[in-house]
C-alpha cells in the first residue's frame, strides 16, 4: 500500500514536470491507460518555466524526487544504446546534492559511543560538502590533525527502502505491460540500484574501498587517496584525511598554482587504467569534485561510495579490445570476442569484424582528439547486442566511467585525447600480462590455419609430382624412340 502511495506521488512528480509526454509519442500505452494518464496530468497541474527539452525536463523531475530517483537516473545513464546517447548524456549530468542536517555532532556520538569533545579537540558546525546520503564535516584531533568526518543522513535508510519498494512495483509493472522496456531489464536495474545504495548507506564499506585503492595506488607518483581513520569510523561514520587542495574544476586556480595540466590529464588517465586493467577494481565516481590537487600537485582521489570491480576475463577483454582498436586489428578484436565464447558460435567471425571497421573506421581518419575512447566503446557494447553478446553490467559501469576520465582529462589539457595517454599502459599491459598467452595463441592459430590448407598443399604436390612424371615418361619414351 505504501509503495503504491509513494509510486502516486511519483508520478504527480513527473506529470507536472511533463516527463511522460513520451508514452504518447511512442503509443506505449492502450487507450484506456492514455486517458488515465491524461486526467493525471491535468490534475498535477505545471511547473513553470519548463524546459522544452523533455530530456531536460525529466532529469529535472528526477532531481526534484530525491536521492534515490538520482542513483536510479545516474544508473540509466549507463545504458545509452538503449535510452539513447542525448538522453544518457543528460542523466549523467544528474548531482547529488541535498541542503545540510543538523546535529551531525549526536549522530557522531551515537555511532562512536563517546562525547565529541573526547573523539575531537574541534569539529566544525557547519559542513563543507553535503549530499543525498551524507555530509562532511571538518575536524581536528589533539595533535592539531586535520580529519574529513562524513556522516551519514539521518533517516536516509527508511527513504531509500521506500523508494526501492516502489521501485520494484514500477519494475514489474513496466515488464508486465510494456513490452518495449523488457530490454532495459527493468528490475534487474533496481536490483542493481539497491545493491549499489546498501553499499553505500554502510560506510565501513566506503572506507574499506579507500583503504584498498589506497594499497593499490601506492607506487603512482602523482596519485594519492587520503588514509582512514579506524578508530572513528562505523556504518554511518567515517573518518578519513583532510585534504587540503585546489579543485580539478577550478583550472584558473590550477594555473595559477604552478600546476601542469597535461601532466595532470596524464595522471589521472594512468591512474584509471591501472585500477580498470591492473588491479580490477576502479574508482567509478569520476565527478570533477571528487578531485583535488596538493601544493605538490598530486592528485588526491575523494568519494569512494561507488567502485567498479573488473575479473580477469573482463579486464583481458578490455585491454584486447583497445589495444585492437589502437592497432586497427579488426580480426583480433573478432576472434577475441569469439574465443572468449561472448558472442555465440552460430555468428560469422568476419561479420562481426566487418561490424568493427563500420565502428572504428569512420572516426579514425580524424584528428586523435575527436576520437572519443569511452563513446567508441558504448558503440562497441551497442554493436555486441545485435550479434547477441549478452549485457556486461560491469563493463557498462567501465565505460561509464572512461567517458567521464576523458572529460576529465579534456578539462584539465583541452588538446588531450584518450589513445595517445593510454597507449602506454595499455602496450605494457599486453606486453608484460598477455605475451605468453598471446604469442601461444597466435602461433597454435598459425598451426591451425597451415592444418587446414594441408589437403591443399598435398593436392598441389601430388599433382606437382604427376606432373613431373608425366614429363620423365615422355623423356624416357623421346630417347627410346631416337635409339
Amino acid at each position: 500500500m505504501a509503495a503504491g502511495l509513494r509510486l502516486v506521488a511519483v508520478l504527480r512528480t513527473l506529470a507536472r514536470h511533463r516527463a511522460l509526454d513520451w508514452l504518447f509519442r511512442r503509443g506505449q500505452l492502450s487507450r484506456g491507460r492514455r486517458i488515465l494518464l491524461r486526467l493525471l496530468l491535468l490534475a498535477a497541474g505545471r511547473e513553470r518555466d519548463l524546459d522544452p527539452d523533455p530530456d531536460a525536463r525529466l532529469v529535472a523531475a528526477l532531481q526534484a524526487l530525491g536521492p534515490a530517483y538520482v542513483k536510479l537516473g545516474q544508473m540509466l545513464a549507463t545504458r545509452p544504446d538503449i535510452i539513447g546517447a542525448r538522453l544518457a548524456e543528460r542523466l549523467s549530468q544528474l548531482q547529488d546534492r541535498m541542503p545540510p542536517f543538523t546535529g551531525a555532532a549526536e549522530v557522531v556520538e551515537q555511532e562512536l559511543g563517546r562525547p565529541i569533545t573526547e573523539l575531537f579537540a574541534s569539529f566544525a558546525a557547519e559542513p563543507v560538502a553535503a549530499a543525498s546520503i551524507a555530509q562532511v564535516h571538518r575536524a581536528e584531533d589533539r595533535d592539531g590533525r586535520a580529519w574529513a568526518v562524513k556522516v551519514l543522513r539521518p533517516g536516509i535508510e527508511e527513504a531509500f527502502a521506500r523508494d526501492l519498494a516502489a521501485f520494484r512495483v514500477a519494475a514489474r509493472y513496466l515488464e508486465r505491460h510494456l513490452p518495449a522496456s523488457r530490454r532495459l531489464r527493468p528490475r534487474e536495474v533496481v536490483e542493481t540500484v539497491a545493491r549499489t545504495v546498501a553499499d553505500e548507506l554502510d560506510l565501513t564499506m566506503e572506507a574499506a574501498a579507500a583503504a584498498e585503492l589506497k594499497e593499490n595506488m601506492a607506487g603512482l607518483a602523482g596519485y594519492a587517496v587520503p588514509g582512514i581513520d579506524w578508530q572513528r569510523t562505523s556504518r554511518r561514520v567515517l573518518t578519513m584525511e583532510w585534504v587540503d587542495g585546489v579543485p580539478l574544476t577550478d583550472r584558473a586556480a590550477l594555473a595559477a598554482a604552478g600546476h601542469d595540466g597535461r601532466a595532470l590529464a596524464r595522471v589521472l588517465v594512468s591512474a584509471f587504467l591501472l585500477q580498470a586493467l591492473r588491479d580490477g577494481f576502479f574508482h567509478a565516481d569520476l565527478h570533477q569534485g571528487n578531485f583535488l590537487v596538493r601544493a605538490d600537485g598530486v592528485i588526491v582521489a575523494l568519494d569512494f561510495g561507488i567502485m567498479g570491480r573488473l575479473d580477469a576475463g573482463s579486464r583481458r577483454y578490455l585491454a584486447e579490445i583497445l589495444y585492437g582498436f589502437q592497432q586497427r586489428d579488426w580480426y583480433r578484436i573478432a576472434r577475441w570476442h569469439f574465443s572468449a565464447g561472448y558472442v555465440p558460435k552460430d555468428q560469422h567471425i568476419g561479420r562481426f569484424a566487418q561490424a568493427m571497421r563500420a565502428i572504428a573506421e569512420p572516426i579514425f581518419d580524424r584528428p586523435v582528439r575527436e576520437i572519443p575512447a569511452g563513446r567508441l566503446l558504448a558503440q562497441l557494447f551497442a554493436t555486441t547486442e545485435r550479434f547477441g553478446m549478452p549485457t556486461q553490467p560491469q563493463l557498462l559501469l567501465l565505460q561509464r566511467s572512461m567517458v567521464m576520465v576523458e572529460g576529465l582529462a579534456m578539462h584539465l589539457d583541452p588538446e588531450a585525447n584518450m589513445w595517445s595517454l593510454s597507449r602506454p599502459v595499455i602496450t605494457a599491459f599486453v606486453r608484460e600480462e598477455l605475451a605468453p598467452e598471446v604469442q601461444l595463441a597466435d602461433r597454435l592459430r598459425a598451426l591451425w590455419e597451415a592444418l587446414a590448407r594441408l589437403p591443399d598443399l598435398l593436392s598441389a604436390l601430388a599433382e606437382q609430382l604427376e606432373t613431373q612424371k608425366v614429363s620423365r615418361d615422355a623423356r624416357a619414351s623421346g630417347r627410346q624412340e631416337e635409339d
